[in-house]
């Protein structure tokens, strides 16, 4: 069998017309150059060049061999770059889920726009997924990176969690509430309101947190006869089954029949964090670094008491 370096050594003899210019260029001998040849022809059974006073010209077998040879060159030459493009990052498709709440629009989207338009060779399979639910898909490897909200409660061993940013929340009611033309409105007015969603006994998340404010208000979310935790609440509340406290970044996505209202409590925010196994892969990295800056509009993770990096354990 040829070797890629005999092949390189033929294509430059014949590129250059000869032999002792084939061999400054490969910066070789010329006595190896030859030998290398010989060992072509003996290989292949046939002499690739004739041999003349003034300069080598190629046989038909070389002339065959020629542009073959060059093919090959270039798509070996090919295949190393994007196995060195896989290997750094620079190329693959990276798997991201989110939560339904963590709206893929506004500065998320323009986040995920100028991290590709600096990474041509990356695509994103992109789908949507609970908290936990991301969680899992990550420990099984099913999953590179997911958007979620903070708090998580069923935590997995060997994934990473990195809060990104934290924004307002705010409180969502159909145009026609009672609340709907207040300037600001404070926690303990929702007492007797209808929430569209409440926690669930195993989950985490924007209704965890959400309930957590209203227990420190002290009194407890009461459910909507309609409920839902996914962003068809949005639709629940144009249709004037209960209202929700929701993020900021959703009044990107929210129908015209919704309105939101600044809440007055301080401790109204919701941080959403990236999650990841540990030791990521270049990919992975390089799309944790495009995000580790906060957005324009809201605040750094650390500003809530939150870690840069926490270790999610069992």
């Amino acid at each position: 069998m040829l070797s890629t370096r005999q092949l390189r050594y033929f294509v430059e003899i014949a590129e250059c017309g000869s032999f002792s210019a084939a061999a400054e260029r490969l910066f070789i001998a010329q006595s190896a150059l030859s030998r290398q040849i010989k060992d072509m022809e003996t290989r292949l059974q046939t002499p690739l060049f004739e041999r003349t006073a003034r300069q080598p010209r190629l046989t038909a077998a070389g002339e065959a061999l020629l542009p073959r040879a060059r093919n090959l060159l270039n798509e070996l030459s090919k295949a190393c770059a994007m196995a060195t493009e896989v290997g750094t990052g620079q190329r693959g498709t990276l798997r991201l889920s989110h939560s339904s709440t963590v709206s893929i629009s506004g500065h998320l989207l323009r986040r995920i726009s100028t991290y590709l338009d600096q990474q041509p060779g990356v695509s994103l399979d992109l789908g949507k997924l609970s908290s936990e639910a991301q969680l899992e898909e990550l420990a099984e490897g099913r999953l590179d990176v997911g958007l979620l909200r903070l708090p998580v409660l069923r935590q997995r061993e060997g994934i990473q969690v990195a809060p990104v940013f934290t924004e307002r929340l705010l409180l969502a009611v159909p145009n026609d509430h009672r609340l709907a033309d207040s300037a600001s409105v404070e926690l303990v007015q929702l007492r007797d309101e209808a929430f569209i969603s409440i926690p669930h006994p195993q989950r985490g998340g924007l209704s965890y947190l959400c309930a957590d404010l209203c227990m420190r208000q002290g009194f407890f979310p009461k459910a909507a006869r309609v409920m839902s935790r996914k962003t068809t609440q949005l639709q629940l509340i144009q249709a004037g089954f209960g209202i929700a406290l929701l993020p900021e970044s959703m009044q990107d996505i929210a129908p015209p029949g919704v309105r939101f209202l600044p809440l007055t409590d301080a401790d109204c925010q919701s941080t959403v964090a990236l999650a990841y196994r540990q030791n990521p892969t270049p990919l992975i990295h390089h799309f944790i670094q495009a995000f580790s800056n906060p957005p324009c509009g809201s605040e750094p993770a650390r500003e809530c008491g939150l870690s840069a990096t926490e270790d999610v354990e069992g």
